[in-house]
């Protein structure tokens, strides 16, 4: 029987009756024909409350028993799916992912997957379980020790056995009804988009979108899995929520698809940095050991054999950046005049495949954020994407007003 994937968010599976409606979905996909693997978060706000419990006993903690403890909240949840469904007549049974084995990595809380072996679901299958409910967000190590993949690993989880099991399609249930133009929150006019590419969706996810994890979008790419985000609160149709997919499926893009924005970002800038071979290495080498995340990244001209570096991270990696910084200055491996911070800024972006073959989007760009009087930062620019930096107070007026200018209402 063809296989379908359908996974459950934390808002989807927050309590009994919404497992209860869920399972109805996956009976629904069931009487269809289907052999369903069902993917699970952990129910609501649980996994923060583990997180916190392991936090409150041991701040330095062993982060092999962190996995242990973090990871109990999905097997809670596969268990109750699983239940409900044998309560409607469905035969069903959960999985934890050792059981699976879904094989990953030892890096514990980021683990990367390595293999998902078919054999044991599918003879499940051949004996007659029509859906294995599989905890998501977790695996097992080579050592033998849980593993997990990360926060919103259980939609990497989920396309993973997409293509493991060659599946007609996953589909991503959530509390949102599709993917929009814009988050519809900071913009009334933001529509949902009936398909998008997974290039576009990888570069929004990345942006600051939340509707899907990136590494989930990377996997999808590469293996050619169909996504389908769709709204667990709301009656589906077949044609119901986004199409994550290949661009040839599109038959006509918009030259922008979509403003993306990310409000939690900082700026720092390294004044009077030597211009010469292997500064950049150096700087953000120091900053990749502490663990940040930079993203854009702006060189000013040299003069008198000195530069300006600036660039753009997380807010809450702006201590570990300082500090990491002032440690390689004062071990004499870096010399700079002084190092500025502007943490009230924030990331804005217009995303579309539609600008590999037209010219002017950064010009109209600019002159919309020109014309509302908002001035840029720091700028980059990718085959199908433009980010700005700009003061966090504009960022409101720069998505509405990108969004107006792209005519992003329209279909």
């Amino acid at each position: 029987m063809p296989v379908l994937v359908m996974k459950f968010g934390g808002t989807s599976v927050a309590n009994l009756d919404r497992i209860r409606r869920a399972a109805k979905r996956v009976g629904v996909e069931v009487a269809k024909g289907y052999d369903v693997i069902v993917i699970v978060s952990a129910m609501s706000g649980e996994t923060n409350k583990l997180v916190g419990y392991v936090d409150e006993t041991s701040p330095l903690y062993d982060a092999r028993e962190y996995d242990a403890v973090v990871s109990s909240g999905e097997n809670v949840t596969a268990g109750l799916m699983a239940l409900t469904l044998q309560e409607m007549d469905v035969p069903a049974r959960s999985w934890q992912g050792w059981q699976v084995p879904l094989k990953t990595t030892s890096a514990h809380s980021q683990a990367r997957i390595e293999e998902i072996p078919t054999d044991n679901i599918n003879a499940k299958f051949g004996e007659g379980m029509r859906v294995a409910v599989v905890a998501g967000f977790q695996g097992i190590s080579e050592e033998g020790r849980i593993t997990t993949l990360g926060r919103g690993g259980s939609d990497t989880t989920a396309v993973a056995f997409a293509a493991a099991f060659d599946a007609e399609r996953c589909d991503i249930y959530t509390d949102v009804d599709g993917v929009y133009t814009t988050d519809p929150r900071v913009c009334q006019k933001a529509r949902k988009l009936d398909k998008i590419a997974f290039e576009e969706m990888l570069e929004l996810a990345s942006l600051g979108a939340k509707v899907l994890q990136t590494r989930s979008v990377e996997l999808a790419m590469r293996y050619k899995v169909k996504l389908r985000v769709l709204s667990s609160f709301e009656e589906q149709s077949d044609e119901a929520g986004t199409l994550v997919c290949d661009e040839e499926e599109i038959m006509e893009s918009n030259v922008v698809s979509g403003v993306a924005f990310s409000r939690d970002e900082a700026k720092m800038t390294l004044l009077s940095v030597a211009d010469r071979p292997g500064i950049a290495s150096i700087i953000f080498g120091c900053l990749s050991d502490a663990g940040v995340n930079v993203d854009m990244i702006v060189q000013n001209i040299s003069e008198d054999g000195r530069t300006d570096m600036t660039y753009s991270l997380p807010t809450d990696q702006v201590k570990r950046a300082d500090q990491a910084l002032a440690e390689l200055k004062s071990s004499g491996g870096l010399n700079f005049a002084e190092l500025v911070i502007d943490e009230d800024v924030a990331k804005v972006s217009v995303v579309g495949i539609g600008m590999r073959s037209q010219s002017g989007v950064a010009a109209k760009m600019f002159k919309v954020l020109s014309d509302e009087g908002i001035n840029i930062k720091v700028i980059t620019t990718s085959e199908i994407k433009i980010s700005v930096l700009v003061d966090r107070k504009y960022l409101e007026l720069a998505v509405q007003a990108l969004h107006d200018a792209f005519e992003l209402e329209k279909a």
